[in-house]
């Protein structure tokens, strides 16, 4: 059961998880709980509040998630305060190596664990979705994101314990992050910009998570070496 005021630190990178976290968001206020939000990439672990309920958000990729989420979570501040902690992440297919091994981090920190859930929402490649399709997508996901927050107001969700084809899944999956990230790949599949359709706003630099992203004056975005695209 989460507490009176929930800390919740999400990264989005579509947009799907910030859909789900501001539905989780507006229950927990309806409940009466102060529910603060928070980008992760914004964020310093060691701010964080101990005596709040801590709420975990980020999608999935490569059946794991990116290097600078898990970055956030292993650096997580030890307590003594048994702290509540939840997480929800959202995926088009499956994930395997996240669930159980953040169960395991934050558990080893002295959190409790509370509760996890996994939310189908679209895929963010844009040749395989359907607007139709993607509409039923976001709307059941946003129903099993409120139904999840009741869960865990109440004391009824479940956060299960990592496996051993779970951690099989996170050390492959942190191996496939190297191989994207690698300077070789990213050479050969380097992002660009778009200049008929970018207005340099200068707003991809100030989201970006890993400041991948330079703007000159006057000039379209310049894409590094450094992206997380998986």
């Amino acid at each position: 059961m989460v507490g009176d005021v929930i800390d919740f630190y999400y990264f989005s990178g579509t947009g799907n998880t910030l859909l789900v976290v501001q539905e989780m968001g507006d229950v927990f206020k309806e409940k009466g709980i102060q529910a603060n939000l928070h980008s992760i990439e914004g964020s310093k672990p060691d701010d964080i509040n101990l005596n709040h309920t801590i709420g975990l958000g980020f999608p999935v990729a490569e059946l794991s998630t990116y290097n600078f989420v898990w970055n956030f979570i292993r650096e997580l501040p030890e307590t003594h305060q048994n702290t509540e902690i939840f997480m929800v992440d959202t995926l088009a297919g499956i994930s395997g190596g996240v669930v159980g091994p953040v169960y395991e981090i934050v558990q080893k920190k002295g959190y409790q664990p509370v509760g996890a859930k996994e939310i189908i929402m679209p895929p963010n490649i844009f040749y395989i979705q359907d607007e139709e399709t993607s509409k039923e997508k976001v709307q059941r996901g946003l129903i099993i994101a409120g139904q999840y927050a009741q869960e865990l107001c109440i004391g009824n969700s479940q956060w299960d314990k990592p496996s051993i084809l779970s951690w099989a899944a996170y050390y492959i999956s942190l191996a496939g992050l190297k191989i994207t990230r690698s300077s070789v790949h990213q050479k050969l599949f380097q992002l660009k910009t778009k200049e008929t359709e970018c207005k340099s706003y200068g707003i991809c630099v100030r989201l970006c998570p890993v400041d991948n992203i330079t703007l000159d004056e006057g000039k379209t975005p310049e894409h590094g070496f450094n992206c997380e695209y998986v």
